[in-house]
């Protein structure tokens, strides 16, 4: 059976998402190196590394990249007693402490992903890690989830946040390159482990550019998918909008604003 999912409760979370993210980052960017996504319809899995708690937000923020699949997650099955409103959201828990949660796992994400226009988001490494962190130590459910799919692709995504110049963080995504997936005669334990490997150097190298296109501090490296919160806000801004008006200059709240008479 699918994970519970009410599109209408869904709908509204996304919104509301949408506005919490604005509120706490300056912005979500995409960068300009990603790779273009699959457009042939096939089933979906969205590998990530796992930075953050905000990772499932960004995650809902990044769904619109794929507006015509129907958006399933694995989340760590305790979390998902803790956040119930996740269980009508299409999330699915995962117990990682035994071998029958491994198993759940790929029972739920195979008859996940039987259908087209389907995908589920895996935060791979299964806890938080710092986006220096080598190697990735992938979980190796995401490898043999693909040894069970007759078809698909696997599209690892890179995450990172980090403060440039603004005094709320910037959310950063490289999409690397889509790995196809198609059923094998045989299947065995070696070559679920094999594509974990796979998968996890795909991401490393992904999440290797993304380090070093955060260094640069450059957002022009990037496209804002999402902009959000410019300026200190409250009563240090009040006063410099109020300074503004009275010398006749447009009102820019980011950090690096240049001041100039309006038109």
């Amino acid at each position: 059976m699918l994970p519970t999912r009410w599109n209408w409760f869904v709908n509204g979370f996304r919104r509301y998402v949408r506005r919490y993210v604005r509120k706490h980052f300056h912005a979500v960017r995409l960068s300009h190196t990603s790779h273009p996504l699959p457009v042939d319809n096939a089933p979906l899995l969205l590998v990530l590394n796992h930075p953050s708690w905000w990772d499932p937000m960004i995650g809902v923020v990044l769904a619109d990249l794929f507006p015509t699949y129907t958006h399933y997650a694995a989340i760590d099955a305790a979390m998902l007693k803790k956040y119930w409103a996740f269980n009508k959201l299409g999330f699915f828990g995962v117990d990682q402490t035994n071998l029958r949660g491994a198993a759940e796992f790929l029972k739920t994400g195979t008859e996940i992903l039987s259908a087209d226009r389907r995908a589920v988001w895996v935060t791979a490494q299964g806890h938080f890690a710092d986006v220096r962190t080598r190697p990735l130590n992938l979980r190796s459910g995401v490898g043999h989830l693909t040894t069970k799919l007759d078809r698909g692709w696997v599209v690892p995504i890179a995450l990172e946040y980090t403060f440039w110049t603004e005094s709320k963080p910037e959310a950063l995504v490289r999409i690397g390159e889509p790995m196809s997936v198609t059923r094998e005669p045989t299947a065995s334990a070696g070559r679920g482990k094999a594509a974990t490997a796979r998968i996890e150097s795909a991401l490393t190298a992904s999440l290797d550019v993304l380090n070093r296109e955060t260094q640069t501090r450059d957002p022009a490296r990037f496209t804002e998918l999402l902009g959000g919160t410019v300026g200190v806000g409250g009563v240090y801004d009040a006063f410099r909008r109020s300074v503004a008006f009275v010398r006749g200059e447009r009102f820019d709240p980011s950090h690096m604003a240049t001041t100039e008479k309006p038109a």
